[in-house]
């Protein structure tokens, strides 16, 4: 169009303006007739590809966060100049570093947007192989020691932009559960915020204090931790590995969906958090993750960067993270999500958030009268119960209904809801006949697990780490190496068991086994049943409020109630020695 038109004409005017200048500042501190032709071009063609580099990251921002085709484009032609910018600045670096000046931040600088282009690549793809990648660049950054002079120079601004660095490569470390180099990177970044703090009068100490907090709770998140023989922790993975899913068996006929798109939202008042992600968001992106295959290319080494080259399947769902959306915010992105998702593929949807609850009741209870979960009203929430007044003074405004969700059943449909108020989901109507199932979390929790609730919701941590789980639900702050691989084997075995006890139940709703066809969600429905089961068992759980429920309702003698699951979990409970904690019906009998 005319407009696109001028404003790409406006945008090349600016650039060949900003090219000028840098080329001014050159030739200043140069004299042009001592300057070889060739050198000059290099020093030319070296600015006009950091310039249009500038450009293309900064455009970025304006990029729409959701859909997958209308960035597609903006993303490779921004690979394509910083490809070109990194193998330029390798191959004429004496070049640049006798006419051009070049220093060595400069370079960190290049290879730290190249790693923030692979992290946000991720984001949006939510393949594990960029993350890998911009791990690899990160990585590069800190081995050469890129940032190192930057304590030297008296800018401010400079020290900020290493600052960044080292948040943004504990964002990666983290998701890509290297605990212990995170640890490092933490202790290296308080150093440089004391040092940074010291030399300069600045105004965000606190921010950048609180940053060093967030990330020490978020390590400290996991209640239960795996010890060696030599009391070392051990950091066990909880993505989706080969082998970890009972295979379905031989002529089982159940749904061919694909888990395709899922939204992970999070508004949990006082939950640990970091770079915008709450611990349970943390845990259910990576339960929607395969693991990836440590093949982190020697991209920074070798300066081949191929972005562009994507995996010829795609392994894992993408995934939108929304941290505190408004209402609005969120029925954008499920629009999105909605409009786009390809025949026969599921959406997930992910609710972490306080609850909201009805201010009373009327005589018709439809969709709109059960409460729900509160988002967010930007507006800063002090603590659960300011939310939850002021929401109900709005009558309940600031609240995803189930009413809300019902256009979107349209399409198969998989909720997962973890909330005080998650039973208000129970209450759906299948109005138009495709396959739909909530899996709702427990509304109570006994003193002892309430307690913990900053560091992560039970219920999710179940159906990220069923073992982490259990362990944590009996009061085990450590298990041994050795003891925590034969309990994983032995859940293997439990696993195998629930699926064929939901497979061949006679009288389950058909919408649990359409689902069971894709590896994700086949998963997530086992650990929930084997979530529902032990809660059940466990003694410090006596009321109905403290167990999950889902819809449709699972017949519960033939999953949650079985009595060889029932066997099973007091089998895991004595390999744990915390057999004491169960009702044992066989012991009560005799």
């Amino acid at each position: 169009s005319l407009k696109k038109a001028r404003r790409n004409q406006s945008q090349s005017s600016l650039l060949q303006k900003q090219l000028m200048v840098l080329i001014k500042q050159f030739f200043l501190n140069n004299t042009e007739d001592d300057i070889p032709l060739g050198e000059r071009k290099t020093v030319t063609d070296f600015c006009y590809l950091l310039d249009k580099s500038k450009q293309l990251f900064n455009g970025l921002r304006d990029l729409p966060q959701y859909g997958h085709k209308q960035w597609q484009s903006y993303f490779g032609r921004t690979f394509d100049v910083y490809t070109k910018l990194w193998k330029f600045q390798q191959q004429h670096r004496q070049v640049l570093d006798s006419r051009y000046g070049l220093k060595r931040w400069q370079i960190g600088e290049v290879a730290s947007k190249i790693g923030q282009l692979y992290y946000h690549y991720y984001l949006r793809t939510s393949e594990t192989s960029y993350l890998n990648e911009a791990f690899s660049f990160y990585s590069a950054i800190r081995q050469r020691s890129y940032y190192f002079q930057v304590n030297k120079e008296d800018r401010p601004e400079l020290v900020v932009k290493k600052l960044r660095y080292y948040a943004r490569y504990i964002v990666v470390c983290l998701l890509l559960n290297k605990m212990d180099l995170v640890k490092i990177l933490v202790k290296e970044l308080s150093e440089e915020i004391e040092d940074y703090t010291q030399r300069f009068n600045t105004e965000d100490q606190l921010e950048w204090n609180l940053v060093l907090q967030e990330v020490a709770a978020f390590i400290e998140a996991d209640p239960v931790v795996v010890l060696n023989d030599n009391n070392a922790v051990v950091v066990t993975s909880n993505r989706l590995q080969e082998g970890s899913v009972p295979p379905l068996e031989q002529g089982m006929v159940v749904g061919q969906l694909v888990l395709a798109d899922a939204l992970i939202i999070g508004n949990c008042n006082n939950q640990v958090k970091f770079s915008e992600l709450t611990i349970d968001m943390f845990r259910m992106l990576q339960a929607l993750e395969r693991e990836p295959v440590n093949l982190a290319t020697q991209t920074s080494k070798q300066g081949t960067l191929e972005p562009n080259e994507k995996p010829a399947k795609r392994e894992n769902p993408h995934k939108y993270l929304l941290y505190k959306p408004t209402f609005s915010q969120l029925f954008t992105f499920l629009s999105a999500s909605f409009k786009e998702l390809p025949a026969n593929s599921v959406l997930l949807i992910y609710l972490s958030a306080t609850g909201v609850f009805p201010t009373g009741h009327s005589d018709y209870e439809g969709p709109y009268d059960f409460g729900g979960v509160l988002t967010n009203t930007n507006r800063d929430v002090v603590n659960g119960e300011t939310g939850q007044k002021r929401n109900q003074a709005q009558k309940e405004m600031h609240c995803l209904h189930p009413g809300d969700l019902f256009p979107f059943t349209r399409k198969p449909l998989f909720v997962i809801v973890d909330s005080s108020n998650s039973t208000a989901y129970k209450n759906f109507t299948n109005l138009f006949g495709q396959p739909l199932v909530c899996l709702l979390s427990p509304t109570v929790y006994p003193k002892s697990v309430q307690d913990q609730s900053q560091r992560g919701s039970l219920f999710t941590l179940f159906l990220y780490s069923p073992l982490l789980a259990f362990s944590s639900v009996c009061g085990l702050n450590s298990v041994r190496q050795g003891l925590w691989e034969r309990a994983q084997e032995f859940l293997r075995k439990v696993y195998r068991d629930i699926g064929q006890m939901i497979t061949r139940s006679r009288t389950i709703d058909q919408a649990f086994l359409q689902f069971f066809g894709d590896e994700f969600l086949r998963l997530l429905l086992i650990r929930f049943v084997f979530c529902s089961a032990a809660l059940r068992l466990h003694k410090l759980f006596r009321e109905s409020r403290s167990f999950p429920e889902s819809y449709p309702e699972l017949p519960k003698q033939d999953t949650v109630e079985s009595s060889l699951l029932q066997k099973h979990i007091l089998e895991l409970a004595t390999m744990l020695d915390v057999q004491s904690l169960f009702w044992d019906d066989s012991l009560e009998a005799y």
